[in-house]
């Protein structure tokens, strides 16, 4: 038998014979939590990390989602005259090209996040991304410099999608490792309040500029203001996340006398420091579920919330403005109800409101498109809010959901690179895929199709991950808002008595 003990663990019939040995060597290995080891959270620290998190990424979101509402007048100005279809499948590539690196920036950034701490990362991320759209801003049109303005266009889109790599599983693994147990779907659902509100933003700004200038004006000039404003905006988000202090479970990976925990939340935190290696040797069936859990995520979200004003405008022709309007009602609408999607998690569970929204795009796809392809207002409303609720459930879930998937030591890097992976080869890909295919069969019924074959790898997925509602996160100990719940924990820990 070896120090630890591991050579007889691995033999059943040891286990058998000396089951009171083992009970006992177990217990030394992983003693009991008394009520000192959990942590009780500060709630005006989970509600400054929440705050900064969510405002910041409603600032990334809000540079990036730029790009997607003024597609088609960016074809226009960085690619040759030609088919307006040739200039729009143009511009959603290189809105693609942007995806193609984020998995070289999750594993960057990932592991990273995971060795020098997640603040800072996640203030690095915040500069490229904010240097990267506001450079766009500044790019001549390809009538004044030809071919260099795709060129300059591609390079800045690629710090985007390199900066937007660290950006989601940092701030997300941010809110879940400040987050008490029991509300971590709660305060997790901020996040996709601020993809909204970022979303809900550059929307807005680019339809009021939209309807103060014109066409004309929009092409001349008027595109060139969403990117600028990026850059003071990028400066308060980083004003915002450089205030903050490390989350207390990498705080103790890093230094465990920061904390005054016992050998029981040593034993169930561990000081190892998460790289590529591991993840891919170690963890890679976690990170194929993740994988298939984001892409059907991705590819019904991008579906929404990016590519359709541009099914409304090129395929119903609607006016770009009026297309944008009615999704930026269809996101306030989500805004409003996606935290109550949180507590629900909370209540009955991840698995249950995510499947939910997967059925509902499975089910509601193809009603929800006909609806839209009827032209009035009143469809293309209720279309647009049936896939909105649906993918509600998603949003208000998915962000306690994935960085529950991965333990303390690899949780930034396992969802950083799952996570973009899967955004790059199903997320940024879907208008371009879309508008392809639609052109190549002639129906206007594919995203519809799209959509339920992704909801249908997602329900699969679903089936395959654990529920972790209520629970402490991997390699972290309990999480809790109050000393009685620690010492409810730590007294049902206690053995019970012999006779």
């Amino acid at each position: 038998m070896s120090s630890d003990g591991h050579d007889i663990e691995a033999d059943p019939q040891a286990r058998r014979r000396h089951r009171l040995l083992f009970r006992a060597l177990e217990r030394r290995r992983n003693p009991r939590l008394r009520r000192t080891d959990i942590t009780i959270t500060d709630q005006a620290a989970v509600k400054r990390a929440v705050k900064a998190a969510s405002l910041g990424n409603a600032m990334e979101w809000f540079d990036f989602g730029i790009y997607s509402y003024l597609a088609v007048t960016l074809g226009h100005v960085f690619f040759p005259s030609g088919s307006d279809t040739a200039q729009l499948l143009s511009s959603f590539a290189t809105f693609a090209v942007a995806f193609l690196v984020r998995p070289l920036g999750g594993m960057v950034f990932g592991p990273m996040g995971d060795k020098v701490g997640r603040k800072k990362v996640l203030a690095l991320t915040m500069i490229m991304m904010a240097v990267g759209t506001f450079a766009i801003g500044l790019i001549p049109s390809y009538d004044s410099i030809g071919f260099w303005a795709p060129v300059l266009l591609i390079l800045f889109r690629l710090l985007q999608g390199f900066s937007t790599g660290g950006e989601y599983g940092g701030a997300s693994t941010f809110i879940a490792e400040y987050a008490p147990d029991k509300r971590r779907g709660f305060f997790g659902s901020f996040l996709e309040l601020g993809t909204l509100a970022g979303y809900v933003g550059a929307a807005s700004l680019v339809t009021a500029l939209t309807a103060a200038l014109g066409s004309e004006g929009m092409e001349d000039w008027g595109w060139r203001v969403p990117f600028l404003v990026a850059g003071p905006l990028g400066l308060v988000g980083l004003y915002l996340r450089l205030r903050l202090d490390e989350t207390p479970a990498f705080q103790k990976l890093e230094d465990s006398s920061t904390y005054k925990a016992s050998d029981a939340a040593s034993a169930v935190e561990t000081s190892a420091k998460g790289d590529l290696k591991k993840i891919f040797q170690q963890y890679w069936g976690t990170l194929v579920l993740c994988i298939s859990l984001v892409g059907a995520y991705n590819v019904v979200n991008y579906m929404l919330l990016s590519y359709m004003p541009t099914y409304l405008s090129d395929e119903m022709g609607y006016s770009e403005s009026h297309g944008l309007l009615l999704l930026v009602g269809t996101m306030i609408v989500l805004m409003l109800v996606i935290n109550q999607v949180g507590r629900l998690s909370d209540r009955f569970g991840r698995k249950p409101l995510l499947a939910a929204g997967m059925l509902g795009f499975f089910v509601l796809s193809i009603p929800a498109f006909a609806l839209v392809q009827q032209g009035s207002l009143a469809a293309v409303s209720a279309g647009m809010l049936m896939l909105g609720f649906s993918l509600v459930c998603l949003l208000g879930t998915m962000s306690a959901a994935l960085p529950a998937l991965f333990p303390t030591q690899v949780r930034y890097g396992g969802l950083a690179v799952g996570y973009n992976l899967s955004a790059s080869l199903f997320g940024g890909t879907t208008p371009l895929v879309v508008t392809a295919l639609i052109q190549v069969t002639g129906t206007d019924m594919l995203p519809a199709f799209y959509a339920m074959g992704a909801a249908l790898v997602g329900l699969v997925a679903i089936a395959c991950m654990k529920e972790t509602a209520q629970q402490p996160l991997e390699g972290s100990p309990p999480s809790v808002e109050t000393p009685q719940e620690a010492a409810e924990i730590a007294e049902a820990q206690a053995p019970a008595g012999r006779i």
